[in-house]
């Protein structure tokens, strides 16, 4: 299959505003924070926590949020979620020391309980923690700012931060929230997860398509993404479903032929590739801005068909039409 860059079309790496919401629970935990950058993701397979990791330009400070279910403990307080996951990293770490630990409510905002401490590292080095949560219901936040030097509540950059750190209770998930959880599953290759998030995304687009250009492209992207996590998987019945029903709705996009082509060639079917490859080439004018052509003779779809020197001669020329 051909693994698409969509990384243009989900939250931007440069952005100063962090948000983070699960597929399948109402919520959304945001927060600012000035010259960060997202270095990490992560999400659970079950829909059921999101994490990202981010960096100052400096690399001084780093923060790490996450979103996730605490059914365990509903209905939660920002208190009941802070001692859920704290105790037991007491518990595990003895070199854990809480030094201040407060509640506070800003002006429109979520209540937040906010905890400064310090920690070891396997190697002994001490790092410095202030570390924010915000509950409700069964869903709990959780942002932890660290550094290597001592860090404060009330320095100013972390104040700035934590003043606009709110959780939304309210908030619907979007199709771009979906898509954003689907695309880190994929990522971090739990294909089998991603697919029937990725079809979940796809049922909530809206003509209101950002942060995508057009609906289309939307379209497109994440029918590629939730195809070719089936095909991945192993599941080809499935991503051929797919493909053929987006080639029947928009038969002028040429990845959905490539990537049925992929399909084709799983299923050992080499002629019914060469016939999807070809239709996909012959309309290479429409890809998305941006993409390009992947190059079918290093794709591992198609390599185990070196030794076919017919074949392998029709990619060749296709690689050199691109």
């Amino acid at each position: 299959m051909a693994v698409l860059t969509v990384s243009g079309y989900a939250q931007t790496a440069a952005t100063t505003e962090f948000k983070l919401a699960l597929p399948d629970h109402k919520g959304q935990l945001r927060w600012s924070a000035d010259g960060f950058k997202i270095i990490q993701t992560s999400a659970k397979p079950n829909g059921r926590e999101i994490g990202i990791r981010g960096q100052d330009g400096s690399q001084r400070l780093t923060f790490l949020g996450f979103l996730f279910v605490f059914p365990e403990l509903a209905p939660l307080t920002s208190a009941k979620c802070r001692d859920g996951v704290l105790d037991p990293e007491m518990k595990s770490n003895p070199a854990l020391n809480v030094w201040e630990s407060t509640e506070i409510a800003w002006p429109g905002g979520s209540e937040i309980s906010l905890v400064s401490y310090t920690s070891r590292d396997k190697s002994g080095a001490t790092w410095y923690q202030v570390r924010g949560f915000v509950a409700t219901g069964d869903v709990c936040g959780d942002l932890a700012i660290y550094s290597s030097k001592p860090l404060s509540v009330h320095d100013a950059d972390l104040n700035a931060i934590f003043s606009s750190y709110k959780f939304d209770e309210d908030y619907v998930p979007s199709s771009s929230d979906v898509f954003r959880y689907a695309q880190t599953l994929f990522q971090t290759q739990m294909f089998q997860a991603a697919a029937p998030m990725f079809e979940s995304a796809l049922a909530k687009l809206t003509d209101d398509s950002a942060p995508w250009p057009s609906v289309k492209i939307a379209k497109r992207v994440i029918t590629d993404q939730a195809g070719m996590s089936y095909g991945i998987a192993g599941k080809l019945d499935k991503a051929r479903a797919i493909f053929e029903k987006a080639i029947a709705q928009d038969p002028d996009y040429p990845m959905y032929y490539y990537n049925l082509a992929c399909a084709d060639a799983g299923e050992k079917k080499l002629g019914d590739a060469r016939v999807h490859l070809k239709a996909a080439f012959e309309r290479k004018a429409n890809i998305i801005p941006g993409e390009t052509m992947p190059d079918p003779t290093k794709d591992d779809s198609f390599l185990p068909y070196q030794k076919d020197k017919e074949f392998w001669a029709f990619l060749e020329r296709l690689q050199a039409s691109r």
